[in-house]
């Protein structure tokens, strides 16, 4: 074992009280952030001291400790004890007393309560937190969970998100109100469908899709643009080809384990997917598109839209979206996975089996409501709350408000429901 290997694994013993355990693995995984930083982490698997024999390779033995810790800066990213069994000598809390649990977690994580993280809820000794800034929600958001048996023994705590520091957002007073932005919430409430199995019929509403809107109104964020941590590329090209490949497209296998060496992780080599796809980029990446839906979507020239490109794993992965589809909830989608060496389409995923839950219901009843009369019976219900949405293009938190909505109107008759009654 590497030296600095081990001076980890020895700090991770001795700190969470693992004297009746043995290490059985050990690996390095790295993943990168909305900073545009690397962070690498140890992850351990220990077996407790009776079960060091242990030989099912297909499960682990009650009480098996893993735990995942950031290289650098040494601070946890997870603690687990399989089937909730801990032999610990350390980590017991008092049931009661979630003051204590939250300064543990202070220090723990180096973070501050109120500040960059709130409760949120708790069920049967299992504590939720939420990543906040100063008390308002945060986007793309964060969480905590921790995890106490009868005795209050630790036997989770994992830590999801970026909790940023002060440096990283831009504070500000929130001024926006629902008055000032209703051209864009009547602009946001569109007409979809939706399938409700129960009844095996489409229904057809007028529904809010969520966005964040800036506080100074300047400019919105969406919604979908900041689920996660990738860097799209935004194209939005229609994609055309004017010959016939008569080769049938093959899958190939891709790999999804990175293999990752010590001196990687003790030089911060940066995460490959950081690296923007270039401008020389984008035209191969077309032209293996082109490629692959000429193989296989034969008769699909000018059908789908490139959507954007992003990088995934070392790979480039392109979302294409057809064309001329009705307004539905769900929508068929394309997922290209390309080389990003060669520039060859590799595999892919269709969407289309899963739409097939429309094929069989019953088609939605007659439009008999305008967009301007659903508004009218809605509008009290929008919701316009405050977030810290973190700008890519800017590279910082900034004050927004979220403009959703948990109500519809069915476009048959004018009837209000909730959103969660349409599943």
């Amino acid at each position: 074992m590497e030296e600095r290997i081990k001076d980890l694994v020895d700090f991770t013993r001795e700190k969470y009280g693992l004297a009746e355990y043995d290490l059985h693995t050990w690996d390095i995984c790295r993943h990168k952030t909305i900073f545009k930083d690397t962070v690498y982490t140890l992850s351990m698997e220990w077996f407790p001291n009776h079960e060091k024999d242990w030989e099912d390779e297909g499960c682990n033995p009650k009480g098996t400790a893993f735990i995942e810790i950031d290289i650098h800066t040494r601070k946890v990213k997870k603690i687990i004890f399989v089937g909730g069994i801990s032999y610990t000598d350390s980590m017991t809390f008092d049931c009661n007393d979630n003051g204590g649990i939250i300064k543990w977690i202070e220090k723990e994580a180096d973070l501050k309560y109120g500040q960059q993280f709130e409760f949120w809820k708790e069920k049967e000794r299992v504590l939720h937190f939420r990543e906040c800034i100063d008390g308002v929600a945060v986007s793309p958001s964060g969480y905590i969970e921790l995890r106490l048996d009868e005795a209050g023994k630790l036997t989770l705590f994992s830590i999801y998100g970026q909790f940023p520091n002060e440096a990283s957002v831009k504070q500000e007073a929130y001024v926006l109100s629902i008055d000032q932005i209703e051209e864009r919430a009547k602009k946001q409430l569109t007409l979809v469908e939706f399938p409700v199995e129960k009844k095996k019929k489409l229904v057809s509403v007028y529904a809010f899709e969520e966005i964040f809107i800036k506080n100074d109104c300047s400019s919105t964020i969406p919604v979908e643009f900041i689920v996660d941590v990738k860097a799209y590329l935004q194209i939005n090209k229609e994609i055309e080809w004017d010959y016939q490949i008569n080769k049938p497209f093959h899958k190939k296998e891709i790999s999804l384990v990175e293999e990752i060496t010590p001196e990687q992780a003790f030089q911060r080599e940066p995460h490959p997917d950081l690296q923007p796809i270039t401008e020389e980029e984008i035209p191969k990446c077309i032209e293996a598109i082109q490629k692959f839906l000429s193989q296989e979507y034969t008769n699909d020239s000018g059908r789908w839209i490139l959507k954007s490109l992003h990088r995934d794993r070392g790979y480039i992965q392109a979302i294409l979206m057809a064309k001329e589809q009705k307004e539905r909830v769900f929508k068929r989608k394309l997922k290209l996975v390309i080389d990003s060496k060669t520039y060859e389409a590799l595999n892919y995923m269709d969407n289309e089996p899963f739409l097939e839950i429309y094929k069989d219901l019953k088609a939605a009843e007659e439009i008999k409501v305008t967009n301007e009369e659903a508004y009218e019976k809605i509008k009290d219900m929008i919701e316009l709350k405050p977030y810290y949405v973190y700008d890519f293009e800017q590279g910082y938190y900034v004050l927004c408000g979220k403009l959703d909505c948990h109500y519809a109107v069915k476009a048959s008759s004018g009837e209000v429901v909730e959103v969660s009654e349409l599943e």
